[in-house]
């Protein structure tokens, strides 16, 4: 098996691939898959210094699941290893089955996350937390040596659903904070599953403590994904759940992706709970008298800052990519900074309290809370970030390169490093606590707002960011960027340009 082959698998710090041929061919083959879970099981022992006795195994409703479910099991067992599987579960639940007192070992998650129906992946565990982007690259490595002893004897499959555990302790969690047994009581909730996993979190979650769920949508598990994409950053997904949300009279709507590790909000008003908004009800929830560092990606906006900061708390904006947002809050907490929650504009959100597990669920757990207690207090949910400012305009362009060769992010690099020096040439502010790319601001006048432009974390693309507190003041700035960028040879701008005919 090729290594370079099995490279192209890798995103992030997941594998994944096509599993399902229905416009392309399917990289994710059983071949590939049972040589990427035995090389999972000999990484395991390698790390550790001893053969995994138990790796638990879940999946989301990916049409492509029995298939890659079956080769998951035969691959475990092949090992020796004993397999547990959960069936149906969420990917954050398979790590809080690593903290509990099921003596599992690791834990493996079938998902592709909320990417199209037909693909579909792997994502790791062990009781640490999930794996790093160099460990998958070391167990890629070994799957494309192949040489897998056989075990003197084959592990067995054992089935076993966790969610229920896993659910009974986000109804606690609630229950413990609020006092009451139901204090979801008279709240109409409505949920929509996208057709995803997360339908369960209706009736092991949601009833328990008292709520009306009655119009909720998209429940049942379909892999095909029928109504709209599972994904609380799709437009069509939200105005699904604002619909519900305003027919129902409800007093909040939830969304899920596929497999939940994100979740996006609309309030009883019709108001969407989502990317600055989302940060900010999480920063009112854990700052506090404590204060703290809220850890997010880096195109969040200057409004939340300020709102930060009024709370008390301090805003640090870090790299794109939900792993990359967690590691750093991870790192700085360890070196006594503390950082209560590192949070992605996704809807990525990881809580210090959670094992800083990006958890779809356990942050609509905290929504909860907050609902809760501010119905006793005779306010609304979205009183908590009324003083939130907004800017006029958001927007993002997606550049590409004209030659896709192995030299583009060099040219990236090296495009980042002109605008720098063209930026400061012109008198124009070049953020200095910036961690990726280049964010450059503009007075009023002058677009009132800012642009960053960075490499995007796995594309040969461009992502551009544009924010302004003036109508109109995202084409003006985007105008200037155009200008300096408009003679690279190797930068396709025509995004940027029909931006700024069309904005």
């Amino acid at each position: 098996m090729n290594y370079s082959d099995l490279k192209k698998l890798k995103s992030g710090s997941d594998v994944r691939g096509i599993a399902s041929e229905i416009t392309s061919p399917i990289t994710l083959t059983d071949e590939v898959i049972y040589a990427i879970v035995r090389a999972f099981c000999a990484w395991h022992e390698k790390k550790c210094g001893k053969k995994p006795a138990l790796i638990a195994v879940g999946h989301d409703v990916r049409i492509s699941t029995d298939r890659i479910l079956k080769q998951v099991l035969n691959a475990v067992t092949d090992e020796g290893v004993d397999a547990l599987n959960c069936g149906l579960c969420s990917t954050p639940s398979m790590f809080m089955l690593l903290k509990g007192k099921i003596p599992c070992d690791a834990s493996i998650m079938i998902t592709a996350s909320h990417l199209p129906s037909d693909r579909n992946g792997l994502k790791f565990f062990t009781p640490e937390g999930g794996l790093s982007g160099e460990d998958i690259d070391e167990i890629l490595h070994i799957a494309a040596e192949g040489d897998f002893a056989a075990a003197q004897k084959l592990g067995e499959v054992k089935c076993f659903s966790y969610l229920p555990y896993y659910c009974a302790s986000l109804v606690e969690k609630v229950r413990e904070a609020c006092g009451e047994q139901q204090p979801l009581k008279g709240k109409k909730i409505i949920v929509d599953a996208g057709n995803g996993a997360g339908g369960f979190f209706c009736d092991l979650v949601l009833k328990p403590l008292g709520a009306d769920t009655e119009g909720s949508i998209n429940l049942e598990p379909d892999g095909t994904f029928p109504n709209h994409i599972p994904n609380p950053e799709d437009k069509k997904a939200i105005d699904c759940l604002k619909s519900a949300v305003l027919k129902e009279h409800a007093d909040l709507g939830v969304i899920f992706d596929t497999d939940v590790d994100r979740a996006g909000a609309v309030d009883c008003d019709g108001h969407e709970i989502n990317r600055n908004d989302l940060i900010a009800l999480t920063a009112a929830m854990v700052l506090g008298e404590k204060g703290g560092t809220i850890v997010t990606d880096s195109v969040t906006s200057d409004g939340l800052t300020k709102f930060i900061e009024k709370l008390g708390g301090k805003h640090l904006r870090f790299k794109r990519g939900y792993k990359n947002v967690i590691d750093e809050a991870v790192r700085r907490n360890a070196e006594g900074e503390y950082c209560p929650i590192a949070i992605e504009t996704s809807g990525h959100a990881a809580f210090a309290d959670n094992y800083f597990l990006d958890d779809g669920a356990y942050l609509v757990t905290r929504i909860l809370i907050c609902l809760a207690q501010q119905t006793k207090k005779g306010e609304k949910l979205g009183d908590l970030i009324k003083d939130l400012e907004h800017p006029a305009e958001e927007d993002e362009v997606r550049i590409t390169f004209n030659s896709l060769t192995n030299d583009f992010r060099a040219e990236g690099a090296q495009l980042i490093e002109d605008i720098k020096k063209k930026a400061r040439t012109a008198g124009l502010d070049v953020a200095k606590d910036n961690y990726e790319g280049v964010k450059v601001s503009f007075k009023k006048g002058e677009g009132d707002g800012w642009f960053l432009i960075r490499m995007s974390v796995h594309d040969p693309v461009m992502p551009i960011n544009f924010e302004s507190n003036t109508k109109g003041g995202n084409k003006i700035i985007a105008a200037r960027l155009y200008d300096v960028i408009k003679d690279y040879a190797f930068i396709d701008a025509g995004n940027l340009e029909k931006f700024i005919r069309n904005a």
